[in-house]
């Protein structure tokens, strides 16, 4: 079996059938590439696969392991039902083991308040130039959406103007995997100003049919997004090194910490598994620890 061509033929299914995004079947090409490398012209019996798995968890963290696993598993799934292999050579082996816990980032309330005040006063200053303050209030709507709605970077700068109705406040996301799903904007004022923003900018989105838009009027680039971001962060002189997604896990958080059922945070971030979103259990969890560690009276009794 020449298993680059298989792989090749696998991930073209990946593209054209099973409909997955460009940057995923990548992530797929770079892990099966890595496999063939690593396990060379040896047989795939159980001694080959053991020492494959002893070197990536040498090299990986637990969670980059279990997707690289998942991905050369993923591979010899299709093989076997394509009867190109009798048998996964996976079942031979055991692969589970402990994933660590890895808290994701947020960004805490006061800073994202002083975020978006710093950038309203931007805007609302008159001694910069009217192309200035154009380009504040772009950076208005893309941050004011990305924490009000728990967006993907990727899925806020490939949103397309067609799936947004202002009117009832609905945005309608293509997400991983080509699932869509359905998001409601709860703030009149973010509304209001995404209402501002695309009248503002209503050519260059008619131009190629994006919402989100660069300073020279073509489709916004997550890489542009995340120096936007990094910016703004140096310019309030924040203590924490402010990503895009931050403003996703911030999102899920901070409506995890006011009881919101953690079924519609699910739905509303696309995970397929509401185990992916359990992890903002573990942040909120967290937190009550400090406060009880803080605020409970009975740390400030002392009866020695």
């Amino acid at each position: 079996m020449l298993l680059k061509e298989e792989i090749n033929k696998y991930l073209h299914y990946c593209k054209s059938q099973k409909e997955l995004d460009d940057k995923t079947v990548r992530a797929y090409r770079a892990d099966l590439e890595q496999f063939i490398a690593l396990i060379g012209k040896n047989d795939l019996d159980k001694e080959a696969l053991n020492s494959y798995l002893q070197h990536i968890h040498c090299m990986y963290k637990q969670k980059t392991v279990k997707r690289k696993i998942a991905s050369v598993k993923a591979l010899f799934h299709y093989l076997e039902e394509e009867e190109i292999v009798e048998i996964n050579p996976f079942y031979k082996v055991k692969t589970k083991f402990k994933e660590e816990i890895i808290l994701p980032k947020i960004i805490p309330k006061n800073i994202i308040e002083q975020f978006l005040d710093h950038l309203y006063k931007e805007r609302g200053n008159i001694e910069y130039s009217e192309w200035h303050r154009k380009i504040v209030l772009r950076d208005i709507a893309v941050v004011e959406t990305l924490f009000s709605t728990g967006l993907r970077i990727s899925e806020l700068c490939h949103l397309q103007n067609k799936y947004v109705d202002l009117r009832n406040g609905v945005l309608c996301i293509q997400g991983k995997g080509g699932k869509e799903r359905y998001l409601q904007i709860g703030s009149s004022d973010v509304l209001s100003i995404l209402n501002v923003y695309k009248k503002e900018f209503e050519e260059e989105i008619k131009k190629h049919g994006y919402f989100f838009v660069n300073r020279y009027g073509e489709p916004l680039s997550e890489q542009s997004a995340r120096r936007m971001i990094h910016k703004y962060a140096e310019e309030i002189q924040a203590d924490i090194n402010i990503t895009p997604h931050m403003f996703r896990h911030s999102f899920a958080t901070y409506l995890m910490e006011e009881d919101v059922n953690i079924r519609y945070i699910q739905k509303m971030l696309g995970h397929s598994s509401i185990t992916t979103t359990q992890i903002y259990t573990y942040v909120t969890t967290q937190k009550e620890k400090e406060i009880l560690q803080t605020k409970h009276p009975r740390n400030k009794m002392d009866f020695r």
